[in-house]
């Protein structure tokens, strides 16, 4: 996939800033676990590179805040059986 994982994580912090996605969007888009996505962000990604990681921190605090009304809804959509 990539030539190192520091490259994995700042790849990572990249496509997360870009499309606001979630861990598990990111996981899935690059076709990695999200405990492999969480090691790369928190640990790996401050020692390569601490701007972007100021950055895909904001994104995930907002997503964090957020994650209580995106289960809301998909338990409204399982229920409802809508689209």
């Amino acid at each position: 996939m990539t030539d190192t994982i520091e490259q994995r994580a700042c790849n990572l912090a990249v496509y997360i800033i870009e499309n606001s996605a979630t861990v598990r969007a990111a996981a899935k888009h690059f076709g990695i676990s999200k405990s492999t996505v969480h090691k790369d962000l928190q640990q790996r990604l401050p020692q390569c590179n601490a701007a972007l990681f100021t950055q895909v921190r904001q994104v995930l605090e907002q997503n964090k805040q957020e994650r209580h009304i995106r289960g809301g809804l998909a338990t409204r959509k399982k229920y409802k059986g809508t689209s």
